[in-house]
């Protein structure tokens, strides 16, 4: 177990301390099965009422789901559209060629031009996120290449994961904990999937809000949350 640089062990949430683990792995690829890893890595860590988050991204590695952008073509659709994308200085999201082009993949052509066409039109509105609640699937997961992802990482987009609620109950078979898939940046966190319906979004939004596990090279796809009593 790591503290990631310039992050807390501890947080309060609710007037409630927690200890946040962060968990360090091997290089994670799609020879890895993602509940064996955990039942590897977390299970001889853990405690009893201890909360599992997994990171999407490590999941989607696990799943295949990161394509090397030097095997993507970006079509002239893709690369036209992006002349409408937002970009973010805490990630790529859609905003690049490679990625564009597998979330038209993904969505198919229709719906991103649906998506494109209605955030267009209320843009002038203030509404923000209209294209990723349009296009659905899972479109607003998608990532990209970047100078400060691990390798081989830093040269694939990444596509959304497969099933991250079959996912966290698998895990959860293999560790006994409860567990969430979460897609956490340093902008907030989003629940894809999770073991139980008890699991509340809202506490795990507050206990990840700065993202523990980091979202560059620190190759921790697995925290412990604990309560201190």
């Amino acid at each position: 177990m790591v503290t990631n640089p310039g992050k807390n062990e501890f947080i309060s949430v609710d007037g409630q301390r927690y200890l946040r683990l962060p968990i360090k792995t091997h290089l994670i690829t799609p020879a890895d099965d993602m509940a064996e890893v955990a039942e590897k890595y977390v299970k001889p860590l853990a405690q009893k009422n201890d909360l599992l988050f997994v990171s999407e991204k490590a999941l989607c590695a696990s799943q295949g789901r990161t394509i090397p952008i030097d095997q993507i073509k970006p079509s002239r659709l893709a690369r036209f559209l992006l002349k409408f994308v937002h970009k973010s200085k805490y990630g790529i999201g859609i905003a690049s060629p490679w990625t564009m082009e597998i979330a038209i993949r993904e969505a198919g052509v229709a719906r991103i031009l649906l998506a494109a066409v209605a955030s267009a039109l209320t843009k002038p509105f203030g509404a923000k996120g209209v294209f990723y609640i349009v296009a659905g699937h899972g479109i607003d997961t998608i990532d990209g290449p970047a100078d400060y992802v691990i390798p081989p990482y830093n040269k694939c987009a990444k596509l959304p994961p497969l099933d991250p609620e079959s996912a966290a109950k698998r895990i959860k078979e293999k560790t006994g904990l409860e567990t969430a898939v979460v897609d956490a940046n340093d902008l907030g966190l989003k629940v894809l999937g999770k073991s139980s319906l008890e699991i509340d979004n809202d506490f795990c939004q507050k206990v990840f809000k700065d993202n523990p596990i980091g979202q560059s090279r620190e190759q921790t796809p697995f925290c412990l949350i604990r309560e201190i009593k």
